[in-house]
């Protein structure tokens, strides 16, 4: 067997196991978002949300993205590991310190003293990130994606046993903190079994500038990104309190949970085979072309039908008392189409080393957002949600029109399958609303049943009129036949054999080549979550 055509199987097994494994995390996240609502209230998620707010600055940064630069590095000796393991570990412990010394001032800031506790407690999660990061980074790059995903959704069904086990039992607030602790607690453990690696000391001789200097424009651009993501949560914990920032959080959990669940494993998946097939052009936009149609088309159907039947997927999940959450989770839900649409621009920012760019796009688009949303925050929660919305649109042909400038990436495509994307299921949204809006109150269940109907009525009549969304629709059925290379373009010279060693690739060393290579069409049709 060749080694594109082992690539080829690796990334369409991984795929499957990693899409079914979703699937499986889901139905886990929506059973905990049913029972925990109904056994914590607003004002106990507003808490949390308040500490990750903040805190979030400091996740991001708890192994300096060397997680990722060992993904996306061609090679990896055993002491560079261990030098990367020191290193993670050793960010997570300053970072928890850190953490731990800001409590008191984070609890006064809100006037909220039990906040204290929460944020010291939460700052133990830095320390299990930091060890971990690089028994991940090593699943990940030998493509064990079924340990990773049984690992990841076996500490998430235990973080979920303790959180109900201490909501049940009136702890409030406190369940949500433990259910962070004790998830990445019991990911460690199975970590250590399964891997059986341990770091040696540090090797002197195995440089890691490459790692540190990729990792360091990883963090810059995630921590603006993360900073104009949660200023909204900042602006309304400090000035409106923990109850409506609690309704507020759900809404935006809400949109969340389609997004980051599909995207995380999706670009789990296409990293390590993007890097590694960056020196042949032709499968590599064709590998990048085919994840994002499926990503962007699987995504969309999930979000334009909880979009569109907002308030009965509302009462249904959350309970009645959380009914405020379905305005804002619509306004959202705008957003939520344009990250999608430009998520596969970040694929190619890291399989292609291009850190350094993304930061300098992010400082530019990132204090944006920042200033649109301390604005919007004038007119309450709602002016929050549209001015997040409102910045979200603004940053995607920003982030396209950079990505032209600074790659061979095939942006012309990118672009219209996330406009096509964006129209169809927008059509099918409305189409889906416009159906159960006569309804008589309290038909919960006859309006989510209807509005389904209505919405596939519409994503079906869209297939008839429009050639390039069948098209869509035939390679996220032919998915996996797809990754396996079966309808590849024709390999580059050498492409079926193994690659050769390389530098990893760092920003200073892999931005765009001087002149672009020929554009080779792809005969498939044609991005961030919080």
């Amino acid at each position: 067997m060749t080694a594109a055509a082992g690539l080829g199987t690796s990334a369409s097994r991984g795929a499957a196991v990693t899409l079914v494994g979703q699937g499986a995390r889901i139905v886990l996240l929506l059973t905990g978002v049913v029972v925990l609502a109904r056994l914590l209230s607003p004002h106990d998620y507003g808490l949390l949300a308040m500490v990750m707010a903040v805190t979030g600055l400091a996740d991001i940064m708890r192994d300096f993205g060397l997680g990722s630069a060992a993904v996306q590095a061609r090679t990896l000796s055993r002491g560079q590991r261990s030098n990367l393991f020191w290193l993670s570990t050793g960010t997570g412990i300053v970072l928890a310190l850190l953490v731990l010394a800001v409590s008191p001032l984070l609890a006064a800031f809100y006037d909220e003293p039990r906040l204290r506790g929460v944020t010291a407690l939460l700052s133990v999660t830095f320390v299990l990130n930091g060890v971990m990061t690089q028994y991940k980074a090593d699943l990940q790059r030998r493509l064990r994606f079924g340990a990773l995903t049984g690992l990841e959704l076996g500490g998430q069904a235990v973080g979920l046993a303790a959180a109900v086990a201490i909501a049940a039992g009136g702890g409030g607030y406190w369940a949500l903190v433990a259910q962070q602790v004790v998830q990445l607690a019991a990911q460690l453990v199975v970590l250590l079994v399964v891997c059986r690696w341990l770091p040696g000391r540090w090797a002197r001789d195995e440089p890691v500038r490459p790692f540190v200097s990729f990792g360091a424009n990883l963090v810059g651009s995630q921590f603006l990104a993360h900073a104009s993501n949660n200023v909204d949560s900042v602006v309304i914990g400090s000035t409106l309190g923990a109850g409506p920032l609690g309704l507020y959080n759900r809404a935006f959990q809400l949109l969340v949970l389609p997004l980051y669940q599909i995207n995380a494993p999706v670009t789990r998946v296409a990293l390590p085979v993007l890097a590694r097939l960056v020196d042949d052009p032709p499968r590599y936009r064709h590998y990048l072309l085919t994840a994002q149609t499926a990503m962007l088309n699987l995504v969309s159907a999930m979000l334009a039908f909880a979009a569109a039947q907002a308030p009965a997927v509302v009462l249904v999940a959350l309970g009645p008392r959380w009914l405020e959450t379905a305005g804002l989770f619509q306004v959202l839900s705008i957003a939520g189409f344009f990250t999608m649409a430009g998520y596969a621009c970040y694929w190619v920012y890291l399989s292609q080393g291009l850190m350094r760019e993304h930061l300098r796009l992010s400082l530019v688009t990132r204090p944006l957002q920042i200033a649109m949303i301390v604005g919007g925050a004038h007119w309450g929660l709602y002016g929050v949600a549209w001015a997040y919305a409102a910045a979200v649109v603004l940053q995607w042909p920003a982030n396209l029109w950079w990505l032209h400038r600074v790659s061979d990436a095939p942006v012309g495509q990118i672009w219209r399958n996330g406009a096509r994307t964006v129209l169809v299921y927008g059509w099918a949204l409305v189409a889906s609303a416009a159906a159960t809006r006569w309804l008589p109150p309290g038909s919960t269940w006859l309006a989510l049943a209807t509005g389904a109907l209505a919405l596939v009525a519409a994503l079906a009549l869209a297939a008839l009129v429009v050639p390039a969304y069948r098209r869509d629709l035939r390679t996220v059925a032919g998915l996996r036949h797809q990754l396996r290379g079966r309808g590849d373009p024709p390999a580059a010279p050498g492409a079926g054999h193994a690659a050769r060693p390389a530098p990893v690739r760092t920003p200073a060393t892999s931005t765009a080549p001087a002149a672009r290579p020929p554009h080779h069409p792809v005969r498939t049709p044609d991005e961030e979550p919080r």
